[in-house]
């Protein structure tokens, strides 16, 4: 079991870097294939909207077949072959495609690794257990980051991509080979639907907290991040590798600070939405503060994916909630609603900065830096406009430590 969580957690890693890598390398591919930023924003949102259509498919396959096959075949053929498709891309709508493909790829990997802790570790511990394992994941989320930007200038993009679909291939060979399913649980009575889940009106408060609370972070780290520092600020690929960075160290870091304070407090519901408050504060003030600051506009979306980390403590507030027969069924739809609303945004933001940036958009060279700043203050302002509304309905959830 220790052997396959291990290799589970290497291909959650490639899930995280799947889902960031796009913002480093918005510059070559913009050079290369004419991908703009709203097109790299459709392909970004894409992946997010696939990996959450697969949840409910995920979901009732880890209750029935397990997480072994579940994880192997979808991240070895999803994975590996959109990793490919990538590689061979000449244009923006084969980047739509990859993307597509390497989100069905993805979305087992999370929830596979959840099923198991839910299935074979005291509940009072899960919320801690599902931090870490998206702190360590995160990992993948720092080499989107810097060391990606260092790979494309060394081995070119396309070298690049296939190096990670062997990587890939490779890891979905491990999880089937060293991957053990949970003992089958015996249940006499009616195995459930996902609608007996929606029927909870326990639940109805925590989905729309679900749905905002990763779009932010998810938003800005996986793409906007690194147009808004070319276009305004002027920097290079290495540039925002080291940026991205920064930001990305600030997401694992509140993984881990997160995952225990359930236990610290002696509550959830409080903790998720203190958090969730200051991180819509954060991008309050990216949208209203004047972007004459790369230190300042850096820490500001740093703190965004620090306090935007509740993830896993919200799906553990649910989690508590969901009949142990259900619980693959039950942990896949708040991916679902958590994932969902992160494609969501992001193609909304995209529709956002296609509709307000200046039609020469590429550099502060090439357009006017105000009018862009106004565009990407726009996305700041409409994701802290989300997590707020989020907040109000959460208010009205019942706590739950268990």
């Amino acid at each position: 079991m220790r052997t396959g969580l291990l290799f589970l957690v290497l291909a959650y890693i490639l899930s995280q870097f799947y889902r960031s890598f796009l913002a480093v390398m918005s510059p070559v591919l913009a050079a290369d294939i004419g991908a703009r930023a709203e097109d790299l924003s459709r392909a970004s949102g894409l992946w997010f909207l696939a990996f959450a259509c697969m949840q409910l498919l995920v979901g009732a396959a880890l209750d029935r077949v397990g997480p072994r096959l579940t994880a192997a075949v979808l991240l070895t053929l999803g994975g590996g072959g959109g990793a490919a498709v990538f590689a061979m891309a000449q244009g923006p709508a084969a980047l739509d495609v990859a993307m597509v493909m390497i989100g069905i790829g993805c979305s087992p990997v999370l929830m596979a690794s959840y099923y198991i802790f839910a299935r074979m570790f005291r509940p009072a511990v899960f919320a801690t257990l599902a931090g870490a394992l998206i702190g360590v994941g995160s990992l993948g989320n720092l080499a989107g980051s810097l060391p990606m930007a260092w790979a494309v200038e060394v081995f070119g993009w396309r070298g690049t991509m296939w190096g990670l679909c062997i990587v890939t291939l490779l890891i979905g060979a491990a999880l089937f080979a060293l991957v053990q399913n949970p003992p089958r649980l015996e249940h006499d009575g009616p195995r459930g639907s996902v609608l007996d889940l929606l029927k909870m009106p326990v639940i109805w408060a925590i989905l729309p907290m679900m749905f905002v609370n990763y779009a932010p972070a998810a938003g800005i780290r996986g793409l906007w991040i690194g147009p808004y520092l070319d276009e305004v600020f002027g920097l290079d690929a290495v540039g925002i590798g080291r940026m991205t960075l920064v930001m990305g160290l600030a997401m694992i870091a509140g993984n881990f600070i997160y995952g225990p304070l359930d236990r610290i407090f002696g509550s959830r519901k409080w903790v998720i939405l203190a958090g969730n408050l200051l991180c819509a504060g954060a991008l309050l003030l990216l949208a209203v503060l004047p972007a004459d600051s790369l230190v300042a506009a850096v820490a500001l979306m740093s703190a965004v994916g620090f306090f935007g980390a509740s993830f896993p403590l919200v799906v553990a507030h649910a989690r508590s909630f969901f009949p142990p027969h259900m619980i693959g069924r039950g942990v896949t739809l708040l991916n679902l609603f958590g994932i969902g609303g992160a494609g969501l945004m992001q193609l909304a933001t995209g529709r956002i900065y296609e509709r307000m940036a200046p039609a020469g958009a590429g550099g502060p060279a090439l357009a006017d830096t105000a009018a862009q700043s106004q565009a990407f203050a726009a996305i700041f302002l409409f994701f802290a406009l989300a997590v707020l509304a989020g907040c109000l309905a959460y208010l009205w959830s019942r706590d739950s430590t268990e």
